[in-house]
This record gives structure tokens, C-alpha cells and sequence, in this order.
């Protein structure tokens, strides 16, 4: 036999009864004391379940403060000494808490200036060697990774200054 109970913003539980396929299946509504007592009854207890805390999305160098929290011998000092006395300390603490995700990093698309094109529809492309080139790009929705450059590739590459498009998640453009 099983026995399902949720709880209602009323405070009222509904409890679902179902034994084997043959049974009909009872839908009651009681209050927290009446589903003790046919948990009881039917050799059970009453469990509450607490809903789990939502992660906290931090930038990779916040999320590595945290890795590192979790092999300090005393982790809330070390991210006190690792944090500014501000809202990154209460975050990380969250963070080493509850759990994280780790934002995801931006990534662009750099136009080729107009007066080197002669059109704007050239971005820069990384070749595997890690050289750089420009393709013409003939689907505004897709663009291939070679196009695409963090915040850090394009000061490496020295492409800041150049128009940059934010990519999408799809790995299309961002208007």
C-alpha cells in the first residue's frame, strides 16, 4: 500500500491511498494530526520534505574562492580574507552553503572594420593555429566558434576598440 499526502496552503493535507491494482484509490482531505494517525495506522510516519535552497550563480574566480573554502581548515575565514567586506562575501558564503553554478562567460563576435571589408559583413575567425583571418558571414543566426571571443581573447588578441556583438546562447547574434 502507499500513501502520498500534500500539504495545501490551506494547511490541509490531501492524502492519496492506493493499494494493489484492484483497489480503488481514496482522496481525503485532513489536517496535520489525522495523517499521523492514519500513518500510525498504517505502520508509516509523517515526513517533511524542505524544499532545497536555490544555487547562487558566481563568475569562475568567485566560484574558485569557494572550491578552495571547502579545503581550508577554517572556510569562513579564508573567504573573508579572500573577499572585500561587501555583498561577494555574503554570496560566496551562500555559495559554499547551499551550492553553485558558475555564470556563463560572454563570448562576442568581432566585425572586421568597414574600411579593411568593404562591407560589414566580415567577422574576425581564430584558425586552429591561432592565427587570425576574417569570413564573411552569410547567416546572421549562426555563427561558428572560431567567431566567437571571451572578454579576455579579444585584449589577447588586441580586437577592443573594434564593434563587438554579444553572442546568444543559441550561438546566434544578440540585437
Amino acid at each position: 500500500m502507499r500513501l502520498r499526502t500534500t500539504k495545501e496552503n490551506t494547511g490541509t493535507f490531501i492524502i492519496l491511498v492506493s493499494g494493489d491494482e484492484n483497489s480503488q484509490i481514496a482522496l481525503q482531505r485532513l489536517v496535520r494530526e489525522q495523517v499521523e494517525i492514519v500513518a500510525d495506522e498504517q505502520g508509516g510516519h509523517v515526513v517533511t520534505f524542505v524544499e532545497e535552497p536555490e544555487k547562487v550563480v558566481l563568475s569562475k574566480e568567485q566560484a574558485e574562492i569557494v572550491e578552495r573554502a571547502h579545503e581550508a581548515k577554517w572556510p569562513a575565514y579564508y573567504v573573508t580574507q579572500q573577499t572585500s567586506p561587501s555583498d561577494d562575501e555574503k554570496l560566496i558564503m551562500e555559495a559554499y552553503v547551499n551550492g553553485y553554478t558558475v555564470e556563463k562567460e560572454k563570448k562576442y563576435n568581432i566585425k572586421v572594420p568597414k574600411k579593411w571589408s568593404g562591407d560589414d559583413k566580415h567577422y574576425w575567425t581564430k584558425e586552429q593555429d591561432g592565427a587570425l583571418t576574417w569570413a564573411c558571414l552569410i547567416n546572421k543566426d549562426y555563427m561558428i566558434s572560431a567567431q566567437q571571443f571571451t572578454a579576455e581573447e579579444i585584449k589577447k588578441c588586441h580586437l577592443d576598440g573594434l564593434e563587438k556583438v554579444e553572442v546568444k546562447e543559441n550561438g546566434g547574434l544578440d540585437k
